[in-house]
Parts: structure tokens; sequence; C-alpha cells
């Protein structure tokens, strides 16, 4: 079987990578095309795939043009390579150019506001998989799994932490930190979307001082800020990143994936946002893993309440047990479910 994959993001390669591992182990070839997005080459690269990028376009403007322009790059690539099926994240691209090939297309997706490239997507899809969590109803071409996007990589069938990674950080075994993340929110589905408010530098340096007295603090982010936070930045490899999760003490920021990926790590996770997600709205309601707050004032209280735990982390892990008791393991879910799609398909 011939399978395009084709990403939008960095944190598509996460999901998609040990798919594609199991389905070339399988004897299935696969063909990656991705947006040329941030980090996402360097990602694909240190996980040994070949892969062709296509053009990213950052401003809403530019992008309707991009849908013409990136539909004609990747049916070029999709007509000499000759799929069988088409797999993504939820591309509008991909979804596209499957139908003007006369081709199947199926979509994974966990994001309900993503409603724009739902809405270019959907009409040319076949199947689009969701989480059971998931918000909103999709019509007759949803189908939901009982999981989540993050097992597909950080099930302990993949995951296994590193301790290695707090060694090159000099961090000690049983050293508490935190995590803070801060995103730039310029995503078709972030429009409108207000997560910590920091207004000044001084709101920033004020709101880490006050987490600083529970354990030493690291940042990323996806906006520039002053010479001064330099200090905060967590420089580890990308491969190690989710090591370095599992180890901290508690996550705190605006990004969703992250936050999610510390709630099923069993950490502490707290989520700064005006917007909800439905896998992370069943990591708190259900498993008490995650939290989400529309400012960063009630984030802070909860925060100092969970920092002031010291059992915090074990208590965290056994919840993390019950989760992954009662949820499948997503890599084996798509894989068989892709292939038993195509097989079907064939057949009829």
């Amino acid at each position: 079987m011939r399978i395009l994959v084709d990403m939008g993001h960095p944190t598509d390669v996460n999901l998609f990578r040990n798919v594609i591992k199991e389905l070339e182990r399988r004897g299935h070839e696969v063909k990656i095309t991705a947006a040329d997005k941030e980090n996402t080459a360097m990602i694909l690269e240190g996980y040994g795939f070949d892969y062709e990028l296509r053009r990213h376009y950052k401003r809403l403007a530019s992008k309707a043009v991009g849908v013409f322009i990136n539909d004609i790059w990747l049916y070029k690539i999709a007509r000499k390579f000759k799929p069988d099926i088409f797999i993504s994240p939820g591309s509008p691209y991909a979804a596209q150019v499957s139908k003007l090939l006369g081709r199947a297309h199926i979509a994974f997706t966990n994001t309900e506001r993503a409603k724009l490239a739902i809405r270019l997507m959907l009409p040319f899809t076949d199947v689009v998989c969701t989480p059971s969590c998931f918000r909103r109803d999709l019509g007759p071409k949803q189908v939901r799994f009982n999981s989540y996007y993050e097992l597909a990589y950080l099930h302990p069938n993949y995951f296994k932490p590193d301790l290695a990674v707090l060694e090159k950080l000099n961090i000690d075994r049983n050293e508490r930190y935190i995590l803070l993340r801060f995103s730039a929110l310029t995503s078709h589905h972030d429009i409108g979307v207000r997560g910590f408010g920091f207004k000044t530098r001084n709101e920033v340096q004020t709101f880490i001082k006050e987490i600083e007295n529970y354990g030493q603090v690291f940042l990323t982010s996806e906006i520039k800020l002053g010479e001064e936070f330099e200090r905060y930045k967590v420089r580890v490899p990308t491969t190690d990143f989710h090591s370095f999760v599992y180890f901290a003490t508690m996550y705190i920021g605006e990004g969703a994936k992250t936050a999610s990926e510390a709630a099923v790590l069993g950490v502490p996770s707290i989520y700064v946002s005006t917007t909800r997600r439905g896998y992370l709205d069943e990591l708190e309601e259900r498993y008490d893993l995650a939290y989400t707050f529309k400012n960063r004032e009630d984030a802070f209280e909860k925060a100092i309440e969970l920092l002031e735990d010291r059992n915090v982390k074990k208590e965290w892990q056994g919840k993390r047990e019950k989760m992954l008791s009662e949820k499948i393991d997503t890599t084996k879910f798509m894989v068989e479910f892709i292939e038993d799609f195509v097989t079907d398909k064939m057949s009829s």
C-alpha cells in the first residue's frame, strides 16, 4: 500500500511518527509532505524521515492564494507517487488533492476551534477520526476513538522518560522545576483568544518571580522576550523535550498541546486561555489531571495551591495510571484503521 501523509505543524510529526514507522514495518510505502513551519523540518530529520516541504503562508490574506498554490504543488507530488490513500491531521490540501485524484482521505483532528480548516477539508474527506471527547458533531463521516492525540507518542508503549535530560541541564533528580509556555496565538483558530494577558515585561517578571518561590522556572516562548528572560529558556533537543516535561513539577502555559502532553505524563497541568478544548476538559473533569483558566490570576492561585503540596507529583502519577487503564493506544488504532479502511475500499 502507498500512503501519502501531509502535515501542517511541527506537532503533527509526533502524532504520525510511530504510525509511519509501524506502517513501514508492515511493508507499506509512505511519502511525507509537510508545511515549512517553525522547526518541522528539524524534527522530521531528527527522527530520520525523508520529506518534501511546501510553503507556509503566515498571513490570513495570503492563505487563500496559498491554498491554490499548495494544492498544485501537492497534486504534482501525489500524481508522481500514486498513493492509495491520503492521511493528514485535517489538511485541506490533502483532502482536496485526494478528491482530484480519486483517492480516499482520512483526517485525524482534535481541535474543535479549527473551523476554517475543517470547513475546507470535510467535503473532500472520507472519514474524520476524532477523540471521543471531541465537542463537535461532524456528521456521518466522523469516527470517534477512546483516546487522545498525545497517546500516539506518549503512551508507555512508545515513551520511556530519559533521566539524561536532567544531567544535561544540571538538574538534580529530586529538584522541583516548573515549565512555563507563552504562545504567539497567531493560528487561524487562535483569533480572538487571550491567554496570560501580560501587558508589560514587569508583569511577566513578577509572575515568574512568584512561581520561582516553589522551584526553578523554565520557559518556552513563541514570542520574543527581553534578554532578561534568556536564562529561563529551555535548552534541550526536541527529541528530549517530553522527558523534560515528564520530570517537571508543573506545567503552566498558553499552549494546549503541551498542557495535554503534561497531563497524560502525570504532571499537574494548567492551561491559560479564554477558549476550551474537549480533550483538556475531559482530562480535568474525568481524571483531574489538568485545569483550564481564563486568566492568569486564577491560574496562579491554583498553581500555588498545588505547588504547596509536596506529594502532588505522586498523586498525579496515580491519576495518570487510571487514565491509561481506560484509554487505548492511539497509534495502534490509527494503523489498524488505515489498513482496514483501504482493504475494505479495495474489496468493495
